[in-house]
């Protein structure tokens, strides 16, 4: 069995098309949603589906914890995380996201594959400088990625999204999960944990969702200071990899992409928002020697 786990919170906009399109899959799916305490039909629309609701208070929400908890629940032999907003592309979405874990195959040649994720396929409404976010982050081509990968590849060896995720529950529940000490980024230090005990990583391009944001650059800051926060709080992690040079080469490759599209009024933009995310990050990763912030977090 397939168990998907959604956090959800005001989701009502989104859980019609959204429940629909996992009916409309070629593998049978059990669905949980962790709610956290949505003011809005979405526990009523949830379960009118046939989801199973677990209810928390919204204070009490952490992405780990509540990835956690449907875990705990579910039965399946595969967890395949979603984000509320994410809408699977096609039918035969889930059934290739879990392919690489080859958990109902007699062969064992997939056992090193502990996980895997998705591409994100951005809205027509998408702003071209998010659009380049998905092409960057989910080209259309696969992979594989291990350990190994560090040197060449760096903290872009760890990119793993829960927007749309598989992971094997053997393999899930040898780690403890996801980590419960963080703001944001639970699923990129999952990834490091599964791939320091020796497990891959697959990225599976045919396997599609539809799901991107139009964050302004604010919001950009606020996501890299609690990245910054995230990894600061798991040293091991910034042992591991370094995240500078990650951004710098993302940049480079954001301002030619949108010279090549024509896009020339966003590169003003893009270099605006690129010193707001890092601003953010080296201000989070610096939280304990800023007093009101260390008191703080």
């Amino acid at each position: 069995m397939i168990s998907v786990i959604i956090p959800t919170y005001n989701a009502e906009k989104f859980l019609e098309k959204l429940f629909i399109s996992l009916e409309s899959q070629t593998v049978t799916c059990e669905v949980i949603i962790v709610d956290s305490s949505s003011s809005d039909n979405t526990v009523h629309i949830a379960k009118s589906c046939g989801a199973m609701v677990i209810s928390i208070k919204k204070e009490d929400f952490n992405h780990g914890l509540v990835r956690n908890m449907g875990a705990k629940h579910a039965k399946g032999d595969v967890f395949v995380f979603m984000t509320q907003d994410a809408l699977p592309f096609e039918a035969y979405a889930i059934e290739k996201l879990i392919e690489p874990l080859g958990v109902f195959k007699k062969n064992n040649a997939h056992d090193i594959i502990g996980a895997s994720y998705g591409r994100q396929i951005p809205h027509e409404s998408a702003k071209p400088i998010e659009r380049f976010a998905r092409v960057y982050n989910y080209p259309d081509m696969p992979s594989v990625k291990c350990k190994g990968d560090i040197e060449k590849s760096d903290i872009k060896t760890f990119f793993f999204s829960n927007v749309f995720s598989a992971v094997r529950k053997d393999v899930f529940e040898s780690v403890g999960g996801f980590p419960e000490d963080l703001y944001m980024f639970e699923d990129m230090l999952f990834a490091a944990k599964l791939m320091q005990r020796g497990y891959k990583i697959a990225y599976v391009s045919d396997a599609k969702v539809i799901h991107s944001h139009n964050l302004s650059c604010f919001e950009q800051f606020k996501r890299y200071f609690f990245a910054g926060i995230s990894f600061k709080k798991n040293r091991w992690f910034l042992e591991l990899s370094k995240a500078e040079g990650e951004g710098l080469n993302f940049l480079k490759e954001e301002l030619r992409y949108l010279i090549r599209h024509h896009a020339y009024p966003w590169l003003i933009y893009a270099l605006i928002e690129a010193v707001f995310k890092y601003a953010g990050y080296k201000i989070g990763t610096n939280y304990d020697k800023i007093p009101f912030l260390k008191r703080k977090f």
